[in-house]
């Protein structure tokens, strides 16, 4: 087709924002109850249309994240998932999607706002699992970011900052647990640990355990980028289910 012919192809660009983070010792993702047509009263991830032309992606990210769940993207690291794109993805027309992930402790209960109309913490195995429908391809959004946390827990510290200021491999065990969704040996889990220098270092005196055992108190070490990784296992259904108790 000659250029003189050519017509630019309509297209909306839009942000979806992963939001994880640990709560009652599970992974769970922000979502909100959407307030508006299509998809009225499904749950999806907050987020939105690009806002005007001279709006960067990133701003249009840290809006939709006050605007829909009243959560500031303030101290939270939004780094790009990926970009999602599949013709038919969303009924009002070709819509392309940038999507962000951000994983942090410790998030507050969200508040909804404009186009939705709830936001709630929701455990993700019931998201993976199909147990709680999502509109658009939202679902495969957060299995991609879930899967980008897992990654993140083999080869960086982030598992240490779900942790107090002081705590024991066990308490440590049980975030990779739940972000991993398997059990894990204590002793391999020690093992490995212990492996990686400068990952965690010793903090004071033991801690009682509920079976008045003391357990030594560690708190993060200096060193950010493991070497070598904590590899996650491999993991299967019996496993997935052992983790929901």
């Amino acid at each position: 087709m000659p250029d003189d012919q050519w017509t630019p192809p309509a297209v909306l660009l839009a942000v979806d924002l992963v939001i994880l983070t640990l709560r009652e010792n599970h992974l769970q993702v922000l979502l909100v109850e959407r307030g508006v047509e299509p998809y009225r009263g499904a749950m999806a991830l907050p987020g939105g249309f690009l806002g005007h032309l001279h709006e960067d992606l990133s701003a249009t990210a840290d809006r939709e994240l006050a605007e829909e769940a009243g959560l500031s993207a303030k101290g939270l690291h939004l780094e790009e998932l990926g970009v999602y794109g599949a013709p038919g993805r969303d009924p009002r027309g070709r819509v392309v999607s940038v999507a962000y992930l951000a994983i942090a402790p410790r998030l507050p209960e969200p508040v909804a706002g404009t186009d939705a109309s709830g936001a709630c913490w929701t455990p993700t195995d019931l998201v993976l699992s199909g147990e709680a429908a999502l509109a658009f391809d939202h679902r495969r959004i957060i299995a991609d970011g879930v899967e980008q946390a897992r990654s993140k827990l083999e080869h960086s510290a982030l598992a240490t900052a779900f942790c107090g200021p002081t705590f024991t491999i066990s308490e440590l065990q049980e975030v990779y647990e739940a972000v991993w969704g398997v059990p894990l040996d204590p002793r391999n889990f020690y093992r490995k640990v212990q492996s990686v220098d400068g990952f965690i270092v010793p903090a004071g005196p033991s801690k009682r355990t509920e079976t008045g055992r003391p357990a030594r108190l560690f708190r993060p070490g200096p060193r950010r980028i493991l070497h070598p990784p904590m590899t996650r296992p491999v993991s299967t259904p019996a496993d997935r289910k052992a983790t929901k108790r």
